[in-house]
C-alpha cells in the first residue's frame, strides 16, 4: 500500500501516503496501520520523521495513537469536528465577524432551505414541529438560553433535511457557533423570542406545503432583520 517516500519531501510524502489510504478508504475506520519499524522500512525513513507524521495525521482527526504493548496508530472514521472547532476559534477570536456570518446566511441559507423544503420527508417535518413545540415551551417559561439552543436544532436539522452533507456541515458549523453574537448584541427576550417563534412558524408551515420559494424568503428575511437589529440599524 505504502512506497518509499521522495527523499526530497520526506515528510509530506509520509502524510499525504498514509492521508490518501484514509480517505479513498483503502484503510477502513478501525484499521491498526502497521507496526512503526516496518512503516519505517515502507517508507524508508527515520523514526523521528515518522513519529512526526503520525502526530500530523492525528491532529487531522484521521488516526488514534493508542500506547501500550496493544497500541498503535488505528484509523478514526472522518468526521467534521476538528473542522467545527478551527471554525469556533475563528469566530472566537473575531476572525470571522457578525457580518460575515450574516452575510454569507443572506446569501446562502434562503437555497438550503429550499432544498430542505423540496426533500423534506413527513418524519422531518414531523421533528421540525417537535422542536418548534419545545422553543415555544421555553418561551412561555422565558428560558431564553435552552430556546437559543433549540433555535440552533432546528436551523441543524434543515441542513440535515437537504441530504447533502455539505450543507449539513455548513448549518451545524454555523449555529453551533453563532450564538454568542446573540449573547453578545441581541440577548433574548420576550419580543424578540417571539418574533423568531413567528418566523419559523411560517417557515414550517411552508414545508408542510412544499412553498420552497416562500420558505426562502421567510429565512432570507428572518436572518437579514435579525442581523440589523444585532448592529443597531433598528431600533
Amino acid at each position: 500500500m505504502f512506497k518509499r517516500a521522495k527523499q526530497n519531501r520526506v515528510f509530506q510524502d509520509v502524510v499525504e501516503q498514509i492521508q490518501d489510504a484514509i480517505v479513498t478508504k483503502k484503510l477502513a475506520p478501525g484499521t491498526r496501520l502497521p507496526a512503526e519499524r516496518d512503516l519505517k522500512e515502507m517508507f524508508n525513513t527515520s523514526r523521528g520523521t515518522l513519529r512526526e507524521a503520525l502526530r500530523v495525521l492525528e491532529q487531522k482527526g484521521l488516526i488514534e495513537i493508542k500506547l501500550g504493548v496493544t497500541g498503535g496508530a488505528i484509523v478514526k472514521r472522518i468526521d467534521t469536528d476538528p473542522i467545527m472547532e478551527s471554525l469556533a476559534l475563528l469566530i472566537r477570536s473575531g476572525e470571522v465577524s457578525l457580518g460575515h456570518l450574516s452575510e454569507f446566511r443572506i446569501k446562502i441559507e434562503g437555497s438550503l432551505v429550499e432544498l430542505a423544503t423540496e426533500r423534506a420527508t413527513p418524519d422531518d417535518i414531523q421533528e421540525m414541529e417537535r422542536l418548534f413545540a419545545k422553543a415555544r415551551h421555553c418561551f412561555e417559561n422565558q428560558d431564553w438560553e435552552t430556546f437559543l439552543k433549540t433555535d440552533e436544532a432546528m436551523h441543524t436539522f434543515i441542513g440535515f433535511m437537504t441530504r447533502n452533507p455539505v450543507f449539513q456541515f455548513v448549518q451545524k458549523s454555523i449555529h453551533e457557533n453563532i450564538h454568542r453574537y446573540y449573547r453578545d448584541y441581541l440577548p433574548m427576550n420576550h419580543e424578540r423570542t417571539l418574533e423568531n417563534l413567528t418566523d419559523f412558524e411560517k417557515i414550517i408551515a411552508a414545508m408542510k406545503a412544499k412553498d420552497g420559494a416562500t420558505a426562502s424568503a421567510i429565512i432570507t428575511d428572518h436572518v437579514r432583520r435579525f442581523h440589523d437589529k444585532m448592529t443597531g440599524k433598528q431600533p
